[in-house]
């Protein structure tokens, strides 16, 4: 059995730094908000405020995570707190959930009992929002967030926000040329479909991880036939198991294979191949040269879906 890691790390220090920034940036326009509110009387933007906070505390868990997340492995921990940066995006996902259909039974309610809506105030204040949520959301949006679920998490977050300041002020502009209050709610409540979208696949890709489940772009059956297929040597693969954690790949299997002349050359080919066509730098490989007998050997055999693989 032979066993195979990179040393690259996930660049958790650019992702701290991007939520630290982005954590900033939404406190103190939460700030800006709550005294903008109680200067205007504006319950409306209390509210909002309200829902900055939720956003504030998103991202703040979303950075303890990271940090939790640059401590070493350990005898217990061996591959360290990793795994704590997904169960962030497990917590941000359900939070947006709950928040999200919060708006939505507020809007049914202000649909019901139409609130009094000061155009000015709310355009000034939807505006300066846009432009904070826009600053957030390109700082925690580009680099590695797109890997990262812990920092996608934060985004969605923030992207919620964006979402709601653009409807804000489409609001307050029909609000102010029409005094038409209902167009409030209503877009509200687009909004919130949109947000709930993305956070339900947020949700079932950090269940998908902490349930041990295979990244969702990976065939197994296809990379068993793809290993065949470009390494002679390898007659079968069984026992392959692939999970993710935080950033990071990990992948056991078994190879029956043809007793190599150079057992060592052989083992380096195939940690090359899945490095090299799927990005699973993590591998252990237990190299066999009879064919799996036992209840187990079946295991991977069964249809794999639509998935699809990456050359």
């Amino acid at each position: 059995m032979a066993h195979s890691h990179s040393h690259s790390h996930p660049p958790a220090d650019e992702n701290g730094r991007r939520l630290l920034l982005a954590f900033g940036v939404t406190t103190l326009f939460m700030i800006i908000e709550v005294v903008g509110g109680l200067v205007s009387g504006s319950l409306a933007l209390l509210a909002d405020a309200g829902h900055m906070l939720t956003d504030s505390a998103a991202l703040l868990f979303a950075l303890l995570a990271v940090g939790f997340a640059r401590k070493p492995p350990s005898g217990r921990h061996t591959f360290g707190w990793l795994r704590l940066t997904t169960l962030a995006a497990f917590v941000n996902a359900i939070a947006l959930v709950v928040i999200t259909l919060l708006i939505v039974w507020e809007a049914y309610q202000r649909f019901r009992h139409p609130q009094p809506v000061a155009g000015v105030t709310m355009m000034a204040i939807a505006f300066a929002g846009l432009v904070a949520n826009l600053l957030a959301f390109w700082i925690l949006h580009r680099g590695s967030s797109e890997k990262n679920l812990n920092v996608r998490a934060a985004a969605l977050h923030v992207l919620g926000d964006l979402l709601g300041s653009v409807g804000a002020i489409v609001a307050a502009v029909v609000i102010l040329w029409t005094g038409w209050t209902p167009a409030d709610p209503i877009l509200s409540v687009l909004v919130s479909c949109l947000v709930l979208r993305s956070a339900w696949q947020l949700l079932r890709e950090s269940v998908n991880e902490l349930l041990e489940g295979a990244p969702v772009s990976l065939d197994i059956n296809a990379l068993k036939r793809h290993l065949r297929r470009d390494i002679p040597e390898v007659r079968d693969a069984h026992h392959v198991h692939v999970w993710t954690i935080g950033e990071k790949t990990v992948m056991t299997l078994h190879v029956q294979v043809v007793p190599p002349h150079d057992h060592d050359a052989l083992l380096t080919r195939i940690q090359h191949f899945l490095a090299h066509h799927y990005e699973i730098e993590h591998v252990t490989v237990q190299m066999e040269y009879q064919p799996c007998s036992g209840p187990d050997c079946e295991l991977n055999s069964l249809p794999s879906g639509h998935a699809h693989h990456h050359h």
